[in-house]
């Protein structure tokens, strides 16, 4: 299956993806690439165990894994050569590498910890090793269709989860209870599980960016802000929403439609072709012509996908650029130390002319 992207096109699924790597391997000045990360073990072979190798050259693709998992790995990664190791995974891999005639092997630099790499230069002696960075996360930066599909698809289950739990929020229901009910409603949606550790954070916590849930119960005229998402086949979604419980004042009203305006006005201008440092312009720029700039400390949103923070970035100093199949967060926030805070972030997909949002839960000031 192909789609365009830009003057050329893209072969889709994980034929596309080792053709799309191996074009890479000449400018990387290696002849062979190690996986050991999971999810980039996953994203180029389409196998989901926990466990395995993969190693990729100019002509040949391997999953190496263990008894457990050899009837799944050759079920799910079928253009793949499945090798089965004993005690010590490095052990057959150096074996293999050494029956390939590989002389500079590339490795995943940031996923390799020194204890896999002192293993590794055990059994693999004066082989040229080649440290690379983030060499498969830019190729999971733009997402192809099926994964566009399962993103919606968590997506809209995370719509369902929020509007369901609306009616367990009021006074005196802890914030751990209601980040189960949302793993609850999630599950029986469709989702695998949550995607992160959710954030349920009200009153002054609202204030807390990454108030992660506690004990503390709701109380009567506060924010409560929900930070929180699907795990749908392995594909993420990411959504905020802050409701009111009781009567807000002025000041929660005034905090709250601010947000919403640089929710709404980024997302209005992001496009093709604009960078990371301007689309988080788009919004910070709103908040801060209203005074409020040094209450917004985080980036205004980040690519999402296997992972719930990939390579692209809006934030002021991101120099990505957005192109067609970038799937991106919009999170402009405001946090008040000591009186709350409001988030409002959208999962959006970067089109050829400009962008679909993917999450639909209302975004007015709702209060319970």
């Amino acid at each position: 299956m192909e789609k365009q992207i830009g003057s050329a096109k893209w072969v889709q699924g994980v034929p596309g993806r080792l053709a799309r790597l191996r074009s890479e391997f000449s400018a990387l000045g290696i002849d062979a690439l190690l996986i050991t990360h999971g999810p980039n073990r996953r994203y180029m072979s389409g196998f989901t165990g926990s466990a395995g190798i993969v190693l990729i050259t100019e002509e040949d693709a391997f999953l190496v894994t263990d008894f457990r998992y050899m009837m799944q790995a050759t079920d799910q990664a079928p253009e793949y050569s499945v090798i089965r190791h004993e005690a010590q995974i490095f052990q057959t891999v150096a074996d293999l590498i050494d029956k390939l005639g590989v002389h500079r092997l590339g490795l995943e630099s940031r996923h390799l910890s020194l204890q896999q790499s002192n293993q590794l230069s055990a059994v693999l002696g004066s082989l040229e090793y080649v440290q690379t960075e983030d060499v498969i996360e830019r190729l999971r930066d733009v997402k192809d269709d099926e994964e566009i599909r399962t993103i919606s698809e968590a997506a809209r289950i995370t719509d369902a989860a929020f509007a369901e739990v609306l009616n367990y929020i009021q006074p005196g229901v802890t914030e751990r209870r209601i980040a189960a009910e949302l793993e609850y409603r999630l599950r029986l949606a469709g989702a695998e599980s949550g995607g992160f550790a959710f954030i349920v954070a009200s009153g002054e916590r609202s204030a807390l960016p990454h108030g992660l849930a506690s004990d503390k119960e709701i109380g009567q005229n506060e924010f409560v802000t929900m930070d929180f998402g699907a795990n749908v086949r392995g594909y993420l979604s990411d959504i905020t929403r802050t409701v009111f419980v009781g009567k807000p004042s002025e000041r929660h009203e005034e905090l709250y439609a601010i947000v919403l305006e640089a929710n709404m006005k980024t997302i209005a201008g992001l496009r093709p072709g604009i960078s990371g440092s301007e689309g988080d312009s788009l919004g910070r720029d709103v908040i801060a012509s209203y005074g409020y700039g040094e209450h917004f400390g985080h980036g205004l949103g980040h690519g999402f996908g296997l992972e719930i923070h990939e390579q692209v970035r809006l934030s002021r100093e991101s120099k990505s650029v957005l192109v067609p199949g970038h799937v991106i967060t919009v999170e402009p926030g405001i946090y008040i130390p000591g009186f709350g805070g409001v988030r409002i972030e959208d999962d959006v997909l970067i089109t050829e002319d400009g962008v679909k949002v993917l999450t639909s839960s209302p975004k007015e000031l709702l209060l319970l």
